[in-house]
């Protein structure tokens, strides 16, 4: 009898293809094709009502009953004129993936039937929210939420072989108003943010009357294939290999990275940007990762919320399109030890609505102290909230990639490259000139900055938090994550130290100080409070972090002690102040990511022991007792094979451990279980339960060398990787 993992090497051998035809050889012909865009809008939607929208998208008006109507009518046409039968509010939830509910178009009529779609469902409707995670802010039995149209994020049409669906963006909140998904938070954000920077803004421009935080989230994810990932029960069920020796050749001939891109996963590659390009989902870039099997995707920068959605969208396409090539994606922050985990680097940065970016230097000393006001809030605030940035991006896989030796460590630090270092240095230890200069201008001895930085200095990879020209990178951020999680921090503590960079500003005006000197003032503060947050050396050394302990600098690294963050009197004043969360509404999102982080390894446990014993143990039993019967015919024949005697002792003792450490893991699940604590439990999980996987993973991934191949159950890491 062939096992799976002998017809699962043998399909995906023999793989071929599908055909993929991009809808036009220009891309600009069909972007946003699938998309209610302002075009579209214009078309279905009277002048008066259009420039409504418009309104509500850029300044957040409301949007009375009457015009709700005419939008949903107008959305209902564009969508059936395309062929969608049915409508749903997709949204976030707290569970890490999106979600719908579809509703017909259809409703039944005296006469027969029509199509009906009013601005009341629009608008609002009322999925049930009794299995979404709520983290104790509603019994199990109150089943009522809301879902909430955000006008921001345009309506999309999903396809799919049975049929069509209008989707619209929504936030998710609980009957009681307590948000309950990743969106509402960070438009909460978003809004304290537009009016913290305009306020500082205005020092320097009076025309800036909006600003939006940009952001571009680069991708990246494995490939395996369909057949050899259903052969491996750990993947299908946890996203990752709990078991598995590395294969002879892995990365390190480095030669994977930008190489040529192979021919099946081109084709898959062609297919999910034809679909996310329908949906206005600007992609650019597409390469090899460092990794084997390992590939990323990178689009153009827009707007915080719209890339987010974006990007979730994305995800979903990318798993949705693999089943048509036979493939499976993995976005797993570290699906195979031995290699690079994925990443999701986000690069932020902030826009005004004249077309300026904040964290551009400019090419007057005026501008430059425009650039310098917003890049150093920037620095400060992060330094600030440093640990609760850190929580921001915690979880149960991104905890395998941090300080991996390929991502950034655990510690959050900034780096700025030599040149703008030197800049702040300069500033620092200089003093603020009042000299008056023949035009009047004050003369402040602010140090050149180029106004291209781009490529002025090397990336550091190693760093959280890096400014890269004109932009900052959080390269922390976990490439399964929603990125609402870190970005609602980022935008919040930012809103916050520029509120805090105003009113010192104002008050040294207030004393008499010159507008400009009084900028200066406060700024040169701050690049001396801190200084301890930059760091532009190897993140993954030993030295570093020594060195950051000296300086104060938090090094958590596991997500149960990160997440006290959200919960400290520092970070209840920073969400009561910008009114991000309510104290009710974070201690539900700590409970809810506790709860998270145990469930997931309470699920790894168990997956680890079921393939341990149902399939590992009893294919080393097999072979095990072949060699025993080798063993008792060389005897038999008079040889005495110390050799093979030696395989059988191997082979049993690494089998024994296996086991008992099994058998012992599975105990403590029991005792973990009955904690009530949520984080004393997450806490057991992680220090105890977990504490007996790389044993049990060492032994296995032993016998794996020693067992034959032609018995071993699970594909192994060589053909997972490898097999194109």
């Amino acid at each position: 009898m062939k096992s799976l993992r002998t017809i699962a090497l043998k399909e995906a051998q023999n793989r071929i293809s599908p055909e993929v035809k991009s809808p036009s050889a220009k891309i600009s012909d069909f972007f946003g094709a699938n998309v209610f865009d302002k075009k579209k809008m214009r078309d279905f939607l009277s002048k008066d009502v259009y420039e409504k929208l418009i309104s509500s998208i850029n300044q957040g008006e409301l949007i009375n009953a009457e015009d709700a109507n005419q939008i949903a009518t107008a959305m209902k046409s564009w969508a059936m004129a395309a062929g969608a039968t049915h409508y749903t509010h997709w949204f976030q939830p707290l569970t890490g993936t999106t979600a719908e509910k579809h509703d017909s178009f259809f409703e039944p009529s005296g006469e027969g039937a029509i199509e009906k779609f009013a601005g009341s469902a629009l608008v609002q409707q009322e999925p049930d929210a009794s299995s979404f995670p709520n983290g104790g802010i509603r019994n199990t039995f109150e089943a009522r939420g809301y879902t909430a149209w955000d006008p921001s994020s345009p309506a999309f049409i999903m396809e799919s072989k049975a049929g069509k669906t209008l989707c619209i963006p929504t936030v998710f909140v609980s009957y009681t108003g307590e948000a309950l998904d990743y969106k509402a938070p960070l438009l909460k954000a978003l809004a304290a943010l537009d009016k913290a920077a305009v306020d500082v803004c205005q020092y320097f421009d009076k025309s800036i009357t909006k600003v939006n935080a940009s952001l571009g989230i680069e991708q990246e994810y494995f490939l395996v294939d369909e057949s050899l990932f259903n052969a491996r029960p750990d993947l299908l069920l946890t996203g990752r290999a709990l078991f598995g020796h590395m294969s002879a050749k892995g990365q390190q001939l480095e030669d994977h990275y930008f190489g040529s891109i192979p021919e099946r996963v081109f084709t898959y590659m062609v297919d999910f940007e034809n679909e996310a390009l329908k949906l206005g989902i600007p992609l650019k870039t597409r390469h090899n990762e460092v990794a084997p099997s390992q590939f990323e995707c990178a689009p153009i920068y827009e707007e915080i919320n719209l890339a987010i959605d974006h990007n979730q969208l994305l995800m979903d396409l990318m798993e949705k399109v693999a089943r048509r090539h036979h493939f499976r994606v993995l976005l797993h922050e570290k699906p195979y030890a031995g290699i690079n985990g994925s990443g999701k680097h986000n690069n932020w940065s902030l826009i005004t609505d004249t077309g300026k970016n904040l964290l551009a230097p400019g090419k007057t000393p005026k501008n430059n102290l425009m650039f310098l006001a917003f890049f150093v809030n920037t620095i400060k605030a992060v330094s600030e909230h440093a640990d609760l940035l850190r929580a921001s991006i915690a979880s149960v896989s991104n905890d395998h990639r941090l300080g991996a030796n390929e991502a950034p460590p655990a510690i959050i630090s900034i780096f700025l490259g030599s040149q703008l270092n030197d800049v702040l240095d300069e500033i620092e230890h200089s003093r603020i000139s009042k000299k008056i200069k023949e035009d009047n201008a004050l003369w402040l001895g602010i140090p050149k900055i180029p106004q291209i930085l781009l490529d002025n200095t090397d990336r550091n990879r190693t760093s959280p938090f890096a400014f890269t020209g004109n932009k900052f990178e959080l390269r922390a951020v976990g490439s399964s994550a929603n990125s609402s999680a870190p970005m609602t921090i980022l935008n919040a503590i930012m809103a916050e130290q520029l509120v805090k960079f105003k009113a010192e500003v104002d008050k040294l005006i207030k004393k008499g100080d010159k507008k400009d000197i009084a900028l200066l003032t406060v700024i040169k503060k701050y690049i001396k409070e801190s200084k301890a947050i930059r760091f532009e050396g190897n993140g993954y050394s030993q030295e570093w972090e020594d060195e950051a302990a000296a300086r104060g600098l938090s090094n958590i690294k596991t997500t149960p002690k990160a997440l006290d963050a959200y919960l400290t009197e520092k970070s209840a004043e920073l969400f009561a102040t910008t009114g991000i969360y309510s104290a009710r509404e974070i201690h539900a999102r700590h409970e809810i990511m506790l709860e998270n982080f145990y469930k997931k390894l309470q699920i790894e446990a168990r997956v680890m022991g079921e393939v341990a014993n149902t399939a590992i143990i009893p294919a080393v039993i097999a072979y095990q007792n072949s060699l025993i019967e080798n063993v008792k015919g060389l005897k038999e024949l008079g040889i005495d094979s110390k050799s093979s005697l030696e395989i059988v002792k191997k082979v049993s003792e690494h089998l024994d451990i296996v086991k008992t450490n099994i058998d012992a893991m599975l105990e403590e699940r029991k005792v973990t279980n009955k904690l009530e604590d949520t984080r004393e439990k997450a806490i057991a999980y992680d220090e105890k339960v977990k504490s007996y996987f790389d044993t049990i993973r060492y032994h296995a991934d032993k016998l794996e060398q020693i067992v034959d191949d032609s018995v071993w159950p699970l594909p192994k890491f060589r053909e997972l990787l490898f097999m194109k």
